[in-house]
């Protein structure tokens, strides 16, 4: 999958502050696919080998407690503590799912970060563009969006050819929280956020 292939690529052992966000990015793309390449075969028939790797490599530069609670929107204030908790580890978890699949699966020549890019407006936030360049030769734009914290700069946020992911699984926590008639509980028990493959690939209308 598309988008799976784009946001694993973040993955990286440690960082320093001192690094821009271009050549965080630039790194563990290199760190990753480094490990990757060449035995996609051995981790289709050993996916939590793959997991595992994939897990490594975002603890050191995905938020998720951030994203936990950007996905929530305005359902976060209301939920317990534990709740929180609870849900950025689910949503963590579905996530390395989804992307050691996506790695064995979408067909892909590079993984490119972009030399130029765009200057960013704040001194605590940043934007990282590349691309994805699949085997038929078509080129997928992808942009992280990045805080920077006490731990250093940590992506929050990932728009696949114009689709804003963080803005998607947003509407889709809402939409579940309608359905369970706002059962916390029965949202994170049940989390599974979904990504049209078909909607990333015709990118933004």
């Amino acid at each position: 999958m598309l988008c799976s292939l784009s946001l694993v690529s973040l993955g990286v052992q440690a960082q320093s502050t001192e690094q821009r966000p271009e050549q965080i990015i630039r790194d563990s793309i290199d760190d990753l696919m480094g490990e990757i390449d060449g035995r996609e075969d051995y981790f289709a028939e050993n996916v939590d080998e793959l997991e595992a790797l994939v897990d490594a490599n975002l603890d050191g530069v995905a938020d998720f407690r951030y994203i936990g609670a950007s996905v929530m929107g305005r359902y976060f204030k209301n939920a317990t503590p534990e709740q929180r908790a609870r849900f950025a580890d689910t949503f963590r978890q579905t996530l390395i799912d989804t992307y050691a699949k996506g790695l064995v699966s979408f067909d892909y020549d590079e993984l490119r970060v972009l030399d130029k890019q765009r200057h960013s407006r704040s001194e605590d936030q940043a934007s990282v563009d590349m691309e994805v360049v699949a085997n038929d030769g078509e080129v997928y734009p992808v942009t992280y969006s990045l805080r920077k914290t006490d731990d250093g700069w940590k992506v929050v946020n990932v728009i696949v050819n114009g689709i804003n992911l963080g803005l998607t699984f947003r509407n889709q926590f809402d939409q579940a929280m309608r359905d369970h008639n706002r059962d916390y509980d029965a949202v994170i028990d049940s989390w599974s956020p979904e990504v049209d493959v078909e909607e990333l690939e015709n990118g933004e209308s």
